[in-house]
């Protein structure tokens, strides 16, 4: 009778457990939805703005009109990323490419909260200060340092068609950031910076279709090997 009672007491912890990982897996999805949408809002609410030819960092420049909302939805957005890495770390089987992908996906969102609360830009017509510096500085260590990074150790863990389609992304994220950068010279100069704001969300999104892409794999993978 006993030993009937702990496999029923086993079962529904290993189920809750389950639950829990789906749960924190299918957040990564989540985020990346909802970053659409807050793109979605900001340039709504923002008539001046112009997605094509501004970035995504100016929603949260001091003084813009978007700065406090964003933030906020920002903030639930690295939250909703932290879940997720902690379910990929969960996810990893002790298998150390997972967990370095894991850690870094949170560490890049950890420094893009802290630049987005604590070092943002300021609007076009406004002299730079160090909080504009420290927003870059930040934001690059988040991309070379951790982003990149996590993509490799992603694509080490599963070789194959997720391994190519890493290295494009990553190639077609260098690719963009050049195109995007070479519009910082304007941008420092409060130029006009024409296509500015496409380079910059070809690169968010080709990260978040990554993420979402790398969640599919890690739920069908659970599926899987659940019990029948």
């Amino acid at each position: 009778m006993n030993s009937i009672t702990n496999n029923i007491a086993e079962r529904g912890k290993s189920s809750t457990v389950s639950r829990l990982q789906t749960v924190l897996i299918t957040l990564g999805i989540v985020s990346s939805i909802l970053y659409l949408v807050i793109d979605g809002i900001a340039t709504a609410m923002w008539r001046e703005y112009s997605p094509i030819s501004q970035t995504v960092s100016e929603y949260i420049a001091i003084d813009a009109p978007t700065r406090r909302l964003v933030t906020i939805l920002f903030v639930i957005y690295d939250l909703l990323i932290f879940a997720f890495g902690i379910g990929v770390i969960r996810a990893s089987n002790g298998k150390p490419a997972l967990i370095i992908a894991g850690v870094l996906i949170i560490a890049k969102e950890i420094l893009g909260l802290a630049a987005t609360i604590f070092f943002p830009i300021h609007l076009r017509d406004v002299e730079p200060d160090f909080s504009d510096t420290m927003h870059g500085i930040l934001t690059a260590a988040g991309v070379f340092l951790c982003m990149f990074p996590a993509m490799i150790a992603g694509a080490v863990a599963f070789p194959g068609r997720f391994r190519i389609y890493s290295a494009i992304t990553m190639i077609l994220f260098v690719i963009c950031g050049i195109l995007a950068g070479s519009d910082q010279p304007k941008y420092a100069l409060n130029l006009p910076t024409p296509r500015m704001g496409v380079w910059e969300r070809l690169n968010i999104y080709g990260y978040m279709v990554w993420i979402v892409i790398l969640a599919i794999i890690l739920l069908q993978r659970k599926r899987l090997n659940e019990p029948t």
